[in-house]
Formats: structure tokens, sequence, C-alpha cells
């Protein structure tokens, strides 16, 4: 089992140089495993979930990171972020502890846990830094192979920098497309459908893409023979293997205790997928896990004795230390040292990281303390108050949390008292202090958000034109935008040879090339992925899904990976992909689903904007692409054929973000709508007005952000009476609407009548025209609903309709 050395063409005594550091850095890594789940368990950290067990594979894989690579992972490659140079001994444990200070915890700044990874892509205005000047990792999440869509466009972008000419500042982002995608996986996780979605397209893409399967035969408890078929990923995967007359992967094994083999099959693999293009899998086997899955829990409870005897015997250090020992690089007593050092390095760092997040915690708490001690000598409530101070001052390693919860508690007992204030002002500071490290960067906080961007009004030409099909102005406008924007993109299910299903893409696969226009499988989760990659890149990618509808097949990786990523980074890390899907009225129960109420509540982090016809979606494009922010566009299914103005200025003209259109103006009652629903309540309000109800009619254009100038207020100000009208369920998007005008406007003040929703109802929209009209509001229900409103104002004038 011992083999000689790598060749690797370097003096022996450079080689013996660099064996030591590598073991230097897999000791490291144990190590802060080992003491990382101590800390956990005497109740310093919350949760512990550690890469102890595949140090080596990580140093083989490190080895071949190049800069300007990205990472995609698992989080559990802490010996690789360290190799790398991107993750010190005081900052693992300082994310275990959850340290809200982005400089010592430079991860996430607390706001993940322990062993999810990321480096920064970002200046400190939001500008990009230039990426092929350094090692990159993509930010981790803990949903299973929720890294694998990402990792497929982060690939991709290395194609398109290669192949597609003129882009803009390409050189910050790509060295002519020679960088890899690093992706890594736990055995067990191969058998989520992302991860198999997601090596089908990189089969099919042939993208420079390296996936490594760190397989130690368990999936917390369960077994691989539960888990995979044939008890291995490679075996099943034979299919994919490469050949000459065909696209694929190569397919790799090798053993994860076995340096020499690790460090020979990493180069072989990042040799082809560099210069070749192709994806790589490599199969690492023979991996333990000394501590089992994390730390709530014992591989002992599942893992019998022989098992535990065969990984104590294989455990990948032990078996590096034995090579070495064998090939002369280092005696046991030098390798005993260096273990020892590493040891103590690992503790004092502990001890740093720990020092350093205490600390502050600390000085509130004595701040705190002090404040009520002095109040209790003049208050009546003397002895709750100490009490309260001896319960603080009990608190040797104190939370935030704890120290708010008794000063809040110490308030109340003082309300009626004047020495109040000082502890009142105490709290608001605090709380205005700390709340911001845990809520702040949900979006873009550079000066490229949305709201940096000012509203152009579409362009007309003075003589009178004959209008034109809504998916024209689409089309025209995309055809403006890639002259535009060379970094821009579109991809999806027939988007690229037909110019997708409603024709707004016509011809411009043709005029702008396969790679810029392209048609992709039926994969709406990788179709995200991609355009989640590509953005982290620096590429303007728009990712198509086919109907609002199958948008649910995606929503576990926007919502987990895409809407977070501002948020989990600290603003380090953006990914500005435009989703384009269209929904609404169609025909049947998966054709014309509107399930916004899901949506909002999924994707926050992102914008969610429903506009009403297709000049007001291409003004979208072309505001999102003018900023750094993902957002969801839905273009009403009903409107490709509807006749628009052709305005003159394309890819020039922006609808505002947040910002609601009133369409009517009216006295007597203000209807709130969007999307295809909105030329309903416009016919609607034309036949009220017959009848002598003036309606106000308003777009809300946007349903995130939403309303920022509270204009819907102003309007109910006026009117006194609103209804929300909306094709989701009952309680979907019209809750979410109802609660931002009643709640955050505070429309309840102006209210004269019960403010009422008009929703579809709870069941999908049966088939046809008839399943439509008696699934979805109808304008006549819009109608009755409105006069049944005034008839409770005034029923002799508005006398009951049945």
């Amino acid at each position: 089992m011992i083999k000689e050395k790598v060749d690797t063409g370097l003096t022996f005594e450079d080689f013996k140089t660099e064996v030591l550091n590598d073991y230097r850095i897999a000791v490291i890594s144990r190590e802060c495993s080992l003491l990382g789940r101590k800390e956990v368990l005497t109740g310093k950290a919350k949760f512990g979930i550690f890469g102890d067990g595949k140090e080596v594979p990580q140093l083989a894989m490190a080895k071949c990171f190049r800069n300007g690579d990205f990472r995609s992972g698992y989080y559990r490659d802490q010996t690789f972020m360290m190799a790398i140079g991107e993750l010190t001994i005081e900052q693992f444990f300082a994310g275990l502890y959850g340290h809200t200070d982005i400089e010592l915890e430079p991860m996430s700044a607390g706001r993940q846990m322990g062993g999810h990874f990321v480096t920064h892509s970002l200046n400190e205005d939001g500008s990009w830094k230039n990426l092929t000047q350094q090692k990159n990792s993509s930010a981790d999440i803990s949903p299973t192979a929720a890294q694998m869509p990402r990792l497929l466009g982060l690939a991709q972008a290395s194609k398109i920098y290669r192949n597609v000419p003129g882009i803009t500042n390409a050189d910050q982002f790509s060295i002519n497309g020679n960088e890899i995608a690093w992706g890594t996986i736990g055995n067990a996780s191969t058998s989520e459908g992302l991860f198999f979605e997601t090596i089908n397209a990189a089969g099919v893409l042939q993208v420079p893409m390296v996936m490594s399967v760190w397989d130690d035969e368990y999936g917390i408890s369960v077994h691989a023979k539960y888990q995979t078929c044939k008890e291995s990923i490679s075996e099943i995967l034979k299919g994919y293997q490469k050949d000459e007359n065909s696209n694929g992967f190569e397919i790799l094994k090798v053993k994860g205790w076995d340096y020499v083999d690790l460090v020979a099959t990493y180069e072989k693999a990042a040799e082809i997928a560099r210069e070749q293009h192709v994806p790589v899998l490599i199969h690492v086997e023979q991996l333990t896990q000394p501590q089992g899955h994390s730390s709530s829990g014992s591989h002992e409870r599942y893992k019998n004795a022989a098992r535990l005897a065969w990984e104590k015997d294989f455990d990948c250090i032990r078996q590096m230390k034995l090579w070495m020992i064998a090939i002369n690089i280092a005696s046991p007593e030098e390798i005993d040292a260096i273990d020892l050092e590493a040891k103590k390095e690992v503790f004092e760092g502990k001890k740093i990281a720990w020092n350093a997040f205490i600390g502050p915690i600390i000085e509130d708490q004595n701040q705190v303390i002090s404040i009520l001690e002095r109040i209790a000598t003049t208050s009546p409530k003397k002895e709750e108050i100490l009490k309260n101070v001896a319960a603080l001052k009990s608190i040797k390693s104190p939370l935030k949390k704890e120290i708010m919860s008794i000063s809040r508690k110490s308030l109340r007992l003082i309300v009626n008292e004047d020495d109040k204030a000082e502890l009142s002002q105490w709290i608001t500071n605090f709380i205005q202090k700390e709340q911001v490290k845990f809520s702040s960067h949900l979006h873009s906080e550079s000066n490229k958000n949305v709201f940096s961007v000012k509203e152009v009004l579409p362009e007309y030409p003075s003589n009178a034109t004959p209008d034109t099909d809504g998916r024209m102005i689409l089309r025209d406008n995309f055809d403006a935008l890639f002259t535009k924007y060379p970094e821009a993109l579109v991809f999806g299910e027939d988007a690229g040879n037909i110019g997708d299903v409603n024709q707004g893409l016509e011809g411009m696969q043709e005029k702008y090339g396969e790679l810029r226009v392209a048609d992709t499988g039926i994969r709406e989760a990788t179709i995200i992925g991609q355009g989640i990659g590509m953005a982290l890149r620096g590429l303007r990618p728009i990712a198509e899904i086919q109907y609002l509808d199958y948008l649910l097949y995606a929503i576990q990786i926007m919502s987990d990976d895409l809407a977070t990523l501002q948020y989990r980074t600290l603003g380090k890390q953006k990914a500005p992909l435009i989703v384009r899907t269209r929904g609404h009225r169609l025909e049947g129960i998966w054709h014309s689903g509107s399930p916004m109420g899901m949506i909002i509540n999924a994707i926050r982090g992102m914008h969610v904007l429903v506009p009403r016809n297709m000049t007001q979606a291409a003004g979208f494009y072309n505001t999102l692409l003018a900023c750094d922010e993902p957002a969801l566009i839905i273009e009403c299914l009903n409107g490709y054929r509807l006749k628009e103005k052709a305005p003159l200025n394309y890819g020039e003209f922006k609808t505002p973000i947040g910002v609601v259109e009133t369409l009517r103006k009216g006295s007597d009652i203000t209807l709130v709508s969007y999307g295809s629903t909105l030329r309903l309540v416009e016919q609607a309000a034309k036949e009220l007005f017959e009848t002598g109800i003036d309606c106000e009619v308003i777009d809300l254009q946007s349903l995130l952000p939403f309303d920022i100038n509270h204009d819907i207020v102003k309007s109910i100000a006026k009117t006194n009476r609103l209804l929300v009208v909306d094709e989701d369920v009952p309680g979907g998007a019209s809750a979410f609407i109802l609660q931002q005008i009643i709640e955050e406007q505070n429309a309840y003040n102006y209210l004269d009548s019960k403010p009422q929703t008009l929703t579809a109802q709870a069941h999908r929209p049966a088939y046809g025209t008839d399943g439509d009209y008696f699934s979805k509001p109808s304008a006549e229900d819009i109608y009755e609903k409105v006069y049944a409103m005034m008839n409770e104002v005034n029923p002799s004038k508005y006398p009951s309709l049945y």
C-alpha cells in the first residue's frame, strides 16, 4: 500500500518541504475539528459539522486549484480552504461561534454555521474585484446537493469567456476560459435529483468542471447500500464515460487515504478539464468520518466494531504519516513534533477567536449591570432589579440575547419611574447597533441597486403608426440589449432555435449565436443554476423558465441560493441573474397557475416584477441590466399577441421598480391588482362607472419591492375603500398586499369600509375557457364585488343584485 514519492519535478528537499507543509495543514484541520466539537459540547458554540476524515484528498485538490478557479462545495471542505490560504484557525472558530464581525469571520459574519465557506468577490462599494487574481469559492449553502446547479454555471462561464468575443471587462473574470469550477459533495447527497440533473447537463454542455465525491459509505447513519444503486456512484455513472465519438464525463476513482495517487489523479483531472473543457468526476473512496456526521450525535451508534477499527487504520492522516515514514520524508519523532505544535497552534487560535468574540459582549453585559445597579439604589423595585443583576452577573459567557432579555424585563419594572430613560436609551441604541448585524444586505446596498436606476419613459413617433404585437416589442428590445451588453445572454427551454414559445426571441440565436441565445434541456433547477454561476463570474444571464408553474421545480434553488446570496455573504458576492418566465391565465392546472404567495414568501432577497404588458416588461429588463440585483419577471401569457405602440428607444426606456401606476382616476373605491387580471379590472371599472361608481385602478407593477412611495394609501385617503383583486389562491399574494397596505402604509386610518380581496378559487384552475371563468376572478366577479361593497354604503342607490 506504500507508494514511492509522486513525480513532481522538485528536488527531494523541496518535495519534502511541500509534503510536510501539507501534513501540517491536515493536522491543523483535524485538530480544529476535534476542538470544535468540544466547543459545541461545552456550550460555547451552537452546532458543529466538520471536515475530519477528508483532509488528504482536499490537499490534493488544492494543489491543482489556480487563481481564477471557483469552488462550489460541501460544508466539509475546511482543509481545502486552509490549503488555498482562505481560512485561518481564528476564522474557523469565529465561524463556529457566530461572530458578527466580517473582518474576523469573513465567511458570513456569523449568519451561517461553521463549515460554510466563501471568498469575497466584491470591493467595499459593491464593484467587482479582479477574480482572476484570487482563488474563489462561491458561498456554500446547507441543503444537500444544492451546490450543484450553481457549479454548472460557474463552469459554463469559462466556456462563454473562451468562445464569445467582445465581452466587457472579460479579463477581470477569466483568462481565455481556462478556469475550472471545482465541485464537492458527500456520497449520500449524490442521491439527490439536483446531482443527476447537473451531471447530465455538464456532460451535454462539455464544461470545465471537476466534481469530487467524498465517499465514506454513510449518509448520516444510513449506509451506502440504502443510498446508491450498486453502492457506488462511479459505477452507476459509467454510461456518462466520454469516448472519442460522444460527449460525456471522464470518470476517475481514487482511494481517499492515498496521498500519492490522489495528487496524480487531481493533476490528471485538472489537465483534462482546463485544457479540453471536458467535465471530470473523481470518486474518492474509502474515506472515514472520525467524529461522525455532526456534533449532534455519535457514529459509534451505527458503525460496528469492524468498521470502526478499519476507519482507525485507514484514517487518511494516519496513512499519510505511515507513507512519510516509509520513504524517509520524516521520522516518527519529527511527525510527533508537528502534531504537538499543531495542537498548540489550534488551541491558541481558538483562544484568540473566543476572546475576540466574547470580549465585546462582556463589555455590554457590564454596561447593563452598571446601569441597573444605579437605578436600583433609588427604585421602589430595588429587590427585583437586583435579582436581575445577579442573574446577569451569573452568566460567565453571555449571549447578546440574554443581555437584551434581562434588560427589557428590567425596563418593565421601572416603566413609571423617572430613572428609566438611561436604560431605555441603552436598549434602543443596542438594538439599532445589533439588529443590522443580523438583517442587512438582503438586497444590494451598492450604488447600483435597483433604486439607483431612474425611470426613462418610452418614446413614440409623433406621427400615427400601426400598433404591433407585444412579442415584437420584447424581441426588438432584446435585440437592442444584446447589442448594448455583450456580456448578456439568454437560455432556456425552446429559447434558442425557435425564439421561445411565444416568439419573444425570434431571430436572436441566428444573430447572436448559440452560446448567447441557447436552448436547454427540460431541467429548471439547473437552468437557474447556470444563471447563478455565470452571474457570479461577471456575465449578465437571463434564465428562462418556460411557464410560471414550472418555476416550482427551481424554487428551492432560487430560495436557498440566489435569494440569500447577498445576505449570507454580507454583500461580498452578488449574482444579478434575471429569471424570465410567463404566466397567469392560459389553460389548465399546470399552465395557468399564479402561485405568487408561495413565490414572494420563498424568494425574499430577489425582486418580483409583474408587468401588465410587454412594454412594461421590456422596461424592467432594461432597468435590471443597469443594476446589480437578481429579479424574477413574469410576463403575461395572454399579452404576446395584444397590440401595443412600438417605442423608438429600445434598450433605453426603463420601468421603475417598486413604483405603482394609477391607470384610472376615481373617487369611490381603490382597486389594486397586477398582471393579466388588470385588463378585467379596467373592464369592470368602465362598467361600474356607467352605474355611478367611480373606481380608481392601480397597477402594482412589482410585488417585491412593494409601492415604495406609498401611493396606494394616498388613493385610499381619497376613496376610503379598498379591493385587492388577485388570481392567486385565497390568502396568497392578496394577504401580502393587504398587509403592506393596512399595516405598513397605515391605510386603516382612512377606511370607511372593510378592506376586501377577490381572489381565485382555492383549487388550481380548471381546463378551458369555462374552467378559467369559474376558477379565477372574472370581470363580472369584480363588478359584483365592488357593487356589493357600495351597496353596504348606500343600499338605496345600489340595491342588492341578488
